[in-house]
């Protein structure tokens, strides 16, 4: 008995309702007067039917020349549904991602946000790029994710986020339509173990005694990246605050440092008052004559978002802190061996302190009582 041309063009006519097989995966749909023709498969361990049109249009010669083409692009390792979709002009992710980006990154506080978001997809998300955005399932993102989910949570959570965003961009777009295969409730929840269960844990930060000896250390170091690190931590700030801090924030006068809303974490403005040895870190970087307070080697932005952590890890062995965590040491120092009010405390960190309510009648940010914190961190610190 042949397996394949099992159907002949007479014998087509009188078919009755029912899937009529020509053989090498070749079917005929027939229900009622309509007749269609599909391939059948196995792709990745899943039965998938392409639609090769109707019988009124695609005669039995046609249809097995149809197959043919694809279950050689079967053969080859080409998804002949995929082939098809990008050949017919669909949106890819990787269009769509690059579309979404460029238009959402507009309104983005960080200016390193873009670059974080085109890398994280290039590396993690590179399995969905090709394909068409209407196409993708919840398999293909578990295929993304499943790999650094445990090994790397943070980054594997940023990336399911982003797909989610760039699919629903694509879903309000009209490009797709159903369930965000990416969305956590209801989707990936039942698949993967919950990011709460896989926490990365606090910072690193330096114990508070160890931080007079550790700044000794780095006041030994040349370079810009070093007197960023000196600042930020003498300034118990957020690296992309120093990072991109540019001279029209100093208010030498009054020895403030205005940290604008748009580059803070709390989204307001944030008046920093500067120590004297923050001034003097100022005063020595002013020398470079660069828009950028800290800048890159050629002067031609700011510093890299990873050269102050170099510096750490260029530092003497046994300095097993982040950058960031100095904000802890700042904190624990103060709640250990002070007397300053919380509240103060938590301002200095750029917190916001309070309910909605009581925020909107404490007009002040308490600066000069903050200044008497930043002033006995500093001499903690250096003296």
């Amino acid at each position: 008995m042949t397996t394949s041309n099992r159907l002949t063009a007479l014998a087509i006519k009188s078919l009755k309702t029912g899937f009529h097989s020509d053989g090498h995966g070749l079917y005929l749909r027939v229900i009622g007067d309509r007749k269609n023709w599909c391939y059948v498969f196995q792709w990745e361990g899943r039965r998938r039917e392409m639609g090769l049109g109707s019988l009124k249009d695609v005669s039995l010669s046609e249809a097995r020349v149809a197959v043919a083409k694809a279950r050689a692009l079967v053969r080859a390792g080409v998804d002949p549904i995929l082939e098809r979709k990008v050949g017919e002009g669909g949106r890819t992710f990787r269009e769509v991602s690059v579309e979404f980006i460029e238009l959402k990154g507009a309104g983005w506080r960080n200016p390193k946000h873009l670059q974080q978001w085109t890398n994280t997809l290039r590396d993690y998300a590179k399995p969905l790029m090709d394909m068409p955005v209407d196409t993708i399932t919840t398999a293909d993102v578990m295929a993304c994710l499943k790999p650094i989910w445990r090994s790397k949570p943070e980054t594997a959570s940023r990336v399911r986020q982003r797909v989610e965003n760039i699919l629903d961009a694509a879903k309000a777009r009209g490009l797709r339509s159903g369930e965000n295969p990416a969305a956590w409730k209801g989707m990936l929840a039942h698949l993967l173990p919950a990011r709460s269960k896989l926490s990365r844990g606090h910072q690193r930060a330096m114990d508070w005694r160890d931080a007079p000896a550790f700044m000794k250390a780095l006041r030994q170091r040349d370079g810009v990246a070093a007197k960023a690190l000196e600042f930020t931590i003498l300034n118990a700030v957020r690296t992309s605050e120093t990072l991109y801090a540019v001279w029209s924030e100093i208010d030498w006068d009054n020895r403030v440092w205005t940290v604008p809303a748009a580059r803070t974490k709390a989204a307001t403005l944030l008046r920093v008052p500067l120590s004297d040895d923050a001034v003097a870190i100022l005063k020595e970087v002013q020398k470079l004559d660069c828009e950028w307070v800290f800048p890159n080697s050629a002067r031609t932005g700011a510093l890299s978002t990873n050269a102050m952590s170099a510096v750490l890890k260029r530092m003497a062995s046994g300095v097993d802190a982040t950058v960031h965590g100095f904000r802890s040491t700042f904190r624990d120092w103060a709640g250990e061996v002070t007397d300053f009010p919380r509240e103060i405390v938590e301002m200095s960190l750029g917190h916001k302190v309070g309910n909605a309510v009581e925020r909107a009648y404490r007009r002040g940010d308490a600066l000069e009582r903050r200044r008497v914190v930043m002033d006995a961190w500093a001499d903690y610190l250096t003296k």
